[in-house]
């Protein structure tokens, strides 16, 4: 292919405007991949850890041992580490008072949870948004460069007296370039965000499932005689 119809050579023969389309679309793209790598890792490894966790909550270990082991642990806490912290942390606080009934204690701890459910959530869709918006509109700005190449090219088409197909092809090409490059940054968008929203569905639906458990749990704790020590070993 020579270099007057390559890709680049078409780029430096496009309108200011066609450029700045053909730019921007390559901006969002590249920040694209960059957020989709990082929201793939980023989801791995919530739900690897979140399973470790589980799997130590549901061996039998006492519920002090395990939130000292979370509150002692190094680096970041997984989601589910952070729920169990905070549910049972206002749990033991709560049920010191004396004159606290279990409904206030599980009603405190199920609000503490929620809270921190919500927090959690939002943590695992950042970027989200981002690549929504990208797949949206990617295909949109670049046809608004391609409908303002090809205007270009006609107009330029009309200023002559004897018409080519060779005079107005590179026009349009550089045109239908911008729509290839709103596409190339639309369509991974919208499947990565696709992907990404059904993981972080997921995780969302595990993280409430075990906050549901941990209540019924501390429920039963709660409804047990006063000595009881909040931090008794729990089971089946």
């Amino acid at each position: 292919m020579s270099a007057e119809i390559s890709f680049f050579g078409l780029f430096m023969q496009a309108s200011l405007l066609v450029k700045a389309v053909m730019i921007m679309l390559l901006a969002m793209s590249v920040i694209s991949w960059t957020m989709i790598f990082q929201r793939s890792s980023a989801l791995n490894s919530a739900s690897k850890q979140s399973r470790v966790f589980e799997d130590r909550f549901w061996s039998g270990v006492e519920l002090s041992n395990l939130y000292h082991e979370v509150t002692h642990k190094v680096g970041d806490l997984s989601a589910s580490e952070n729920l169990f912290k905070a549910g049972f942390k206002e749990f033991a606080r709560v049920r010191k008072g004396s004159n606290s009934s279990p409904e206030a204690v599980m009603d405190a701890t199920y609000r503490s949870m929620r809270v921190s459910l919500s927090r959690e959530t939002e943590k695992l869709e950042t970027h989200l948004p981002f690549l929504a918006t990208v797949g949206s509109i990617s295909p949109y700005i670049g046809l608004f460069g391609t409908v303002w190449g090809i205007m270009n090219a006609f107009i330029a088409l009309g200023e002559v007296q004897q018409a080519t197909l060779a005079m107005v092809a590179p026009g349009i090409a550089e045109a239908l370039i911008a729509t290839a490059m709103g596409l190339f940054a639309a369509i991974p968008a919208v499947i990565s965000y696709n992907r990404f929203s059904h993981k972080v569905e997921k995780l969302e639906n595990n993280l409430h499932n075990f906050m549901e458990e941990f209540s019924a749990i501390l429920h039963r704790q709660a409804m047990s005689k006063p000595a009881t020590n909040p931090a008794n070993q729990h089971g089946a």
